[in-house]
């Protein structure tokens, strides 16, 4: 499969999942935070605003890449390593964290692969019981209970857990 193939297959995937998640939590009425880890050019931030525009949306990325059409307000957007920044956010976060959407694979496992087992540990503390994980990478955390994947996603393409304290 071409990289492009894979590419479109993703976002595919991506937006399929995020827009079951927000029928589950009632999109436009949700009001509890959300945390999106990587903004990269900012798309699917400006999908989550579409989906949750009542929601404080807390953004995550080592630097602003975004399209400034697609870039959070500056005091919702955390620069530098999401290692360092997710763990100090939990004072804003109130009861917690609603939804998470993860895509941070940037195709190395040698960088990814630590980087997922640093989310496993820093997301616990900072959602809300009964919150939802979307992530582009597989991950193993006690109390996440994987979901079904919307039809005509394929397994392993993308994750959706739900979290219960």
């Amino acid at each position: 499969m071409s990289r492009l193939d894979s590419f479109i297959n993703r976002m595919v995937a991506q937006r399929a999942c995020l827009n079951f998640i927000a029928a589950q939590v009632h999109g436009p009425t949700l009001t509890e935070p959300v945390l999106e880890l990587g903004l990269g050019n900012g798309r699917t931030y400006d999908h989550l605003r579409e989906l949750f525009p009542n929601a404080p949306i807390f953004v995550f990325d080592r630097a602003m890449r975004a399209n400034p059409k697609s870039a959070p307000p500056e005091d919702m957007m955390i620069l530098g390593d999401v290692r360092d920044t997710l763990p100090a956010i939990r004072p804003r976060l109130g009861a917690g964290a609603r939804l998470v959407h993860s895509d941070i694979g940037d195709g190395s496992r040698d960088t990814t692969e630590p980087l997922i087992r640093a989310l496993e540990q820093a997301l616990p503390p900072l959602l809300a019981d009964g919150a939802y994980i979307v992530a582009d990478q597989k991950m193993s955390v006690p109390n996440w209970h994987a979901l079904p994947l919307p039809e005509g996603i394929a397994e392993g393409r993308y994750y959706i857990w739900q979290y219960r304290a």
